[in-house]
């Protein structure tokens, strides 16, 4: 599967985070979310591993009780089912993987 720039259609997560499906096979899904300065990802979980890498920006994570700050060129793997959170502290763009294929975030 390809995708071209600007081919997709983009959708709002929570209040000032916007999540773009970009591509998927049968194992893993590649997201790209742009998160306004001051939007959070409230805490939760999911059994997916995430895999992620900071375009621009900085985003300050909460990863089961760690609190780390990611900025351009940052990156990070969460495993399944660890409590975690992020809250954006200039406006970002974060491109990530999820493993398995996070059917809720399907276009």
């Amino acid at each position: 599967m390809f995708c071209k720039k600007d081919s997709k259609a983009s959708r709002q997560l929570v209040e000032g985070v916007e999540l773009t499906a970009l591509v998927h096979g049968d194992k893993t899904l590649m997201g790209q979310f742009k998160i306004v300065k001051g939007a959070a990802v409230p805490l939760h979980s999911h059994p997916h591993e995430q895999t992620g890498f900071m375009v621009s920006g900085k985003l300050r994570f909460n990863v089961a009780g760690n609190i780390t700050e990611a900025e351009p060129g940052d990156s990070w793997c969460i495993s399944g089912d660890v409590e975690h959170s992020a809250e954006a502290l200039e406006d970002s763009v974060v491109i990530e993987i999820f493993s398995p294929v996070r059917e809720d975030y399907l276009p």
